[in-house]
């Protein structure tokens, strides 16, 4: 049995539906705000609601599927998409921003991402970098401008822990790195993407500033920069995913 062949058969039970009820071009996101707020735009229903992963299909054939939060999950997902290969994938995540120039509310593309989660040592060597596909990258940047905006380009540290701050060692090794932000996701993303030929990008959006002890997130900072943000990080994923499908020939050939 195949990899095609074993993810088509695991698909619906992750995801709660078939490959074919997902479309071409598809929003990942870890945040059940974004599913919600996607299905109400779109008049589209959840599925899955009891699976691991939850999804939506809009009448354009957009797709938005929430996969959960870590970096096996992101490899679980990127995996399981072998069964329905889509065009491209965007993923709509947050980040701990790391530098001074970042700020709450800023949006990161990131140009790289440094393989801190272990989990991408499954699939590459260490020297294999995990990388967006520029293409892709590139249409998003161009909706952002459009909208006159500001974003932050820069490489992402993705780490295999979610309770680090109190670590000053693990603090100073992130300086050395001179890392923009930090998550637990987007290095996977990107690494198993190139692994399965799916092109992948990811907007991030700065949720807290976790290397000073008033910038460190609690449940209720985490909802204010939802309230206040989220939306147009949507708004930015969905406009540019849904132009992507309709000029295709612009961005046909990605390179991996």
């Amino acid at each position: 049995m195949n990899k095609y062949e074993i993810a088509k058969r695991w698909f619906a039970r992750y995801i709660g539906a078939e490959p074919d009820r997902i479309g071409n071009y598809i929003l990942l996101t870890n945040f059940d705000h974004h599913l919600k707020s996607f299905c109400e735009r779109f008049d589209c229903e959840v599925w899955g609601e009891n699976h691991p992963m939850q999804s939506a299909t809009n009448s354009d054939g957009l797709s938005m599927i929430n996969f959960g939060i870590g970096s096996p999950n992101a490899a679980t997902i990127m995996d399981l998409l072998v069964a329905r290969s889509p065009e491209a994938v965007l993923f709509l995540g947050k980040c701990g921003g790391l530098k001074h120039s970042t700020e709450i509310g800023h949006f990161i593309l990131p140009i790289a991402a440094i393989r801190g989660e272990g989990t991408g040592d499954d699939y590459y060597p260490k020297e294999v970098p995990a990388l967006p596909s520029f293409k892709l990258h590139k249409f998003v940047s161009n909706k952002i401008l459009e909208r006159k905006l500001e974003y932050r380009s820069g490489v992402i540290y993705t780490a295999n822990r979610r309770l680090w701050e109190w670590d000053e060692d693990f603090k100073s090794y992130l300086r050395k790195v001179s890392a923009i932000a930090i998550d637990m996701e987007t290095a996977t993303l990107f690494l198993v993407g190139h692994k399965n030929g799916i092109a992948r990008g990811a907007l991030l959006l700065v949720s807290d500033l976790p290397m000073t002890p008033e910038g460190i997130k609690t449940a209720e900072s985490d909802k204010l920069v939802t309230a206040e943000f989220g939306d147009l990080q949507l708004d930015i994923g969905i406009e540019a995913m849904t132009e992507i499908g309709e000029k295709g020939e612009q961005i046909k050939h990605f390179m991996f």
